[in-house]
């Protein structure tokens, strides 16, 4: 393991945790989120290096009763027996990690392929995060809605919150960052009328929910329109002209959002998400840079990649980047996603265990 890279860590840890004993922090509670997070994600670190060091201090001590008497040579082979699994526990840790695990998530889900049954799929994959977030203890947010006529979801944006500082920095992107990309489905939709089955899909944009520090917006650099709601069909919701379209100018990424009623929400509602985007830019930009950064992450920004089908037919669900298939798919539909997310992260924490970038792209 590099010792010198865990000196800096324990370091960094013992400065937070000064730092989160001061009262002044507390002025400034967008600080104490960001140094708690941190806190929090080093802690087990911090806890486990204890446990090393505790157990080679046992080693030692064991050894010069040893060496006085040869009863206590069992003794010896039990702790140095322990030794092994906790270097690797500790290695495992000082491994470089997403650095926005802690985050929480902006999700976008947009129907695709396949006109209202898509939409249905939609609203199919809003409710599985929504179930999954329930069981989670997480806190889901509506931003934005667009719904379809046959109550699928055409267009949504939802918030997904931890409640507090999570547990050893593990938030929301942590775990539903492997959900990016083209969902897909085979099923009878419920417009067939002759019991055929139908593929259609849904994209799935998953976005760590930038804070003010993360993305500095310059006003300059942004173009506002507002315009009237719109609801299924088309048909107007609204009398005012409170819908919001947010254009950042250097990159052309455009936000719109129409569900509040007030214009000004809406409008802070589409920064939420033009500042999540705009961070996922620049990080994707700062990994190319760097080569290999972020290793072996499933890529997360990318709709254009098929990621998982859903098969109803069989009950079966299969993710593309792994090889993995389950034949329980009313119960991730419901919610159960661990299964298939564990295996993700397994697969995550293999390659970069083995210094895979690419593991998701085979």
């Amino acid at each position: 393991m590099s010792n010198d890279r865990l000196s800096t860590l324990l370091a960094e840890y013992a400065d937070l945790e000064k730092r989160m004993e001061d009262p002044s922090i507390h002025a400034d509670q967008a600080l104490v989120r960001r140094v708690g997070r941190r806190f929090a994600e080093l802690a087990p670190l911090n806890t486990a290096h204890q446990e090393l060091e505790a157990a080679r201090a046992d080693l030692a001590a064991a050894k010069e009763l040893a060496a006085e008497d040869p009863a206590f040579a069992s003794e010896v082979e039990a702790v140095a027996a322990m030794l092994p699994a906790l270097e690797e526990k500790l290695g495992e840790m000082l491994i470089p990690r997403d650095p926005s695990d802690a985050k929480d998530v902006i999700i976008e889900i947009k129907a695709g392929e396949g006109g209202q049954e898509s939409a249905l799929f939609a609203g199919d994959l809003l409710r599985m995060y929504t179930r999954y977030a329930e069981r989670r203890g997480w806190v889901v947010e509506v931003i934005d809605s667009q719904e379809s006529d046959l109550g699928g979801v055409k267009d949504i944006s939802v918030a997904v919150k931890t409640k507090g500082v999570p547990e050893g920095g593990h938030g929301v992107w942590s775990r539903l960052k492997w959900e990016g990309g083209v969902h897909r489905v085979q099923r009878v939709p419920v417009t067939e009328s002759q019991g055929r089955i139908h593929t259609s899909a849904a994209g799935v944009l998953v976005l760590p929910e930038a804070e003010d520090v993360d993305v500095q917006i310059e006003p300059g650099d942004l173009r506002i329109d507002v315009f009237r709601s719109s609801g299924p069909g088309g048909q107007s919701v609204n009398t005012t002209d409170s819908a919001v379209r947010i254009t950042h100018l250097p990159t052309g990424t455009v936000v719109s959002c129409q569900n509040e009623k007030s214009q000004l929400q809406n409008k802070e509602s589409a920064m939420r998400i033009l500042r999540s985007r705009l961070l996922a830019v620049a990080q994707e930009a700062a990994d190319a840079a760097a080569g290999d950064a972020r290793k072996a992450q499933v890529r997360t920004v990318d709709r254009s990649e098929r990621v998982r089908t859903y098969n109803f037919p069989q009950n079966r669900i299969t993710d593309h980047r792994i090889g993995y298939t389950a034949y329980n798919l009313d119960l991730v539909l419901g919610g159960e996603l661990d299964g298939v997310l564990d295996a993700l992260a397994g697969a995550d924490r293999t390659a970069r265990l083995a210094g895979d970038t690419e593991f998701s792209r085979r």
